[in-house]
């Protein structure tokens, strides 16, 4: 899994399905990143036919979009998540040894300091 790549996919495809009518700045800013990176992401979730962009035809500012996701979209961010899921789980429990560890390590002296800290 391209943790990156995929991670702001995933961030995307979540978004969209709540918030259709988020703009891109808006995207940019909670997805943490720049708006071109934000532009470049969304025509590639776009172009592999994930989401589909419509223009809102009565609106007086004619930037507004809606990105909506396509059925392929749905089953995509399914799928994402669930990689994306099972790889977090994964750092989790790696993550929850490295403290056990680390407090094996200091013994009850250190965990205790540790909790004064």
């Amino acid at each position: 899994m391209r943790e990156s790549a995929d991670e702001l996919s995933v961030a995307l495809l979540r978004r969209l399905a709540h918030a259709p009518r988020a703009s891109q700045r808006e995207l940019a800013r909670d997805t943490g990143v720049s708006l071109g990176k934000l532009n470049y992401a969304l025509r590639a979730l776009i172009d592999k036919g994930w989401v589909k962009a419509g223009n809102f035809g009565r609106n007086q500012n004619k930037l507004s979009y809606a990105y909506l996701l396509t059925p392929s979209g749905i089953e995509a961010k399914a799928k994402l998540t669930q990689a994306f899921l099972t790889h977090k789980m994964g750092e989790y429990d790696r993550l929850r040894a490295e403290i056990e560890d680390l407090r094996e390590e200091l013994g009850d002296g250190g965990a205790s300091a540790a909790r004064r800290e």
